[in-house]
Order: C-alpha cells, then sequence, then structure tokens
C-alpha cells in the first residue's frame, strides 16, 4: 500500500512504480490508472510525482510539448522541401525552363559518354563484319 509512505521521503514512495508522490502535501498515494493526470483536488501538478523525484508534471507535460512541437515542425518543413524539390525538378509545359542542379547535369554527362562508347561500339563492329564479308566475298 502506497499510504504507508506517507510523512516519508519521495524516493521511498516511489520506490513501488504505482505510487504518486505529492510534494505540496508530502503524502503517497496511489496513481489514479484510469485518468492520464492526477486530478487537481488529489494533486497539483507541479507538486506531483511519479516515476522519479526530480520532475514534476507540469516540466513533464511542458517538455513533452516543446519537444512534440518541434519534431512536428521539423517534419513539416522536410515535407514542405521534399515538395517543392520535386515541383522544381518538373517542366510545366509553356512555363520556364527549370536549372538543372549539378546531379542532373553529371547524370546527362554520364549518359552522354554511355551513348558515345555504343556508338564506337556499333561502328566497329559494323567495320569487323564488313571485313569479314569482304574476305569471303560474300558482300
Amino acid at each position: 500500500d502506497c499510504r504507508q509512505y506517507t510523512n516519508r521521503s519521495c524516493e521511498e514512495c516511489l520506490k513501488n512504480v504505482t505510487c504518486l508522490w505529492c510534494a505540496s502535501s508530502k503524502r503517497c498515494m496511489e496513481y489514479p490508472v484510469r485518468r492520464i493526470l492526477p486530478p487537481a483536488d488529489l494533486c497539483e501538478l507541479r507538486s506531483a510525482r511519479w516515476g522519479v523525484c526530480w520532475v514534476n508534471f507540469e516540466a513533464l507535460i511542458i517538455a513533452m510539448s516543446v519537444v512534440g512541437g518541434t519534431l512536428l515542425i521539423m517534419l513539416g518543413v522536410c515535407c514542405c522541401c521534399c515538395c517543392c524539390k520535386k515541383k522544381s525538378k518538373k517542366q510545366v509545359s509553356g512555363g520556364p525552363l527549370v536549372v538543372p542542379d549539378k546531379d542532373d547535369e553529371r547524370a546527362a554527362r554520364e549518359r552522354e559518354k554511355r551513348r558515345m562508347r555504343q556508338e564506337e561500339r556499333r561502328a566497329e563492329m559494323k567495320s569487323r563484319h564488313d571485313e569479314i564479308r569482304r574476305k569471303y566475298g560474300t558482300v
């Protein structure tokens, strides 16, 4: 029973994970599991401790809100950046030409090099076949 730790220390009370420590009244009580946050008539949020003695519910709520808000903002910015980047790569018909970035230019150069090598190989094969045809008189 958590009530046996009333008027003792927070550390003693919170050794049992089902207990809630109220610092203002120095009471140890069962955590109200049916509610996420302890009701104000039971203990104020700034005085309520659960799990560890150095974090109160008020600070925990504020910290979680800040972290959650920051993550949502970062997610939104990333989504916007990705969408804008995709839109800028697509060329709208009749719209202005989009300046290619370095990756696009590098890819285009590589494609051109491969195309040139392929044409050279085709020309070599054609000349070999022509030589063979001339040698055997099938031309």
